[in-house]
């Protein structure tokens, strides 16, 4: 009977390993529970949560200081998607086929390149890819990662290419700091 519970014990100590560092909020509402999960990201000098955006699009939603993600040139967010409830995609490359696809077909024209990889601070690179307009349109650098039960998309969007060129270097630095 003893030994039951020292089972259950080691899974509980075995279980974060395979988890990335998420930010798991769930707050109650008229229709029941609403879950909020997205990667945490590090402190950027010159950078905050917008927590209003964060809410209302299921990210973690940064925007320069003395903006909000809405009236901001260039905004910067990344999204967690816990892979059970995304049970069709298999793999990190499925998620990035289907991310250009539905890119290509609601952005005609738009440009897709991979650009050179990221790397986090525990040494996990993650592909990157710039989206860029044709004509109008968001200048948009979105890396994608995997950790534990996790897809992470992060995202730098600008209104203009010199918000995006201004903005590539603290993104970088952003996913360089980011941990699980």
């Amino acid at each position: 009977m003893r030994r039951l519970p020292l089972f259950f014990i080691a899974l509980l100590f075995a279980a974060p390993s395979a988890q990335a560092d998420i930010e798991k909020i769930a707050i109650p509402g008229e229709k029941g529970m609403s879950f909020y999960w997205w990667p945490k990201l590090p402190s950027i000098a010159g950078w905050h949560q917008d927590k209003d955006a964060s809410f209302h699009l299921s990210v973690n939603a940064l925007a320069s200081d003395n903006s909000t993600f809405s009236n901001s040139e260039t905004v910067m967010y990344a999204k967690a998607i816990f892979k059970p409830r995304d049970p069709e995609i298999k793999s990190l490359e499925m998620l990035i086929a289907r991310d250009k696809k539905d890119f290509l077909a609601n952005v005609p024209g738009v440009e897709i390149r991979e650009v050179k990889s990221l790397v986090t601070a525990d040494g996990k690179q993650f592909k990157s890819f710039l989206f860029i307009p044709k004509g109008s349109g968001n200048w948009e650098r979105v890396t994608y990662g995997e950790e534990g039960e996790f897809f992470l998309i992060f995202t730098v969007s600008s209104r203009s290419k010199s918000g995006y060129d201004a903005t590539e270097i603290t993104y970088e630095k952003l996913i360089g700091l980011y941990k699980e």
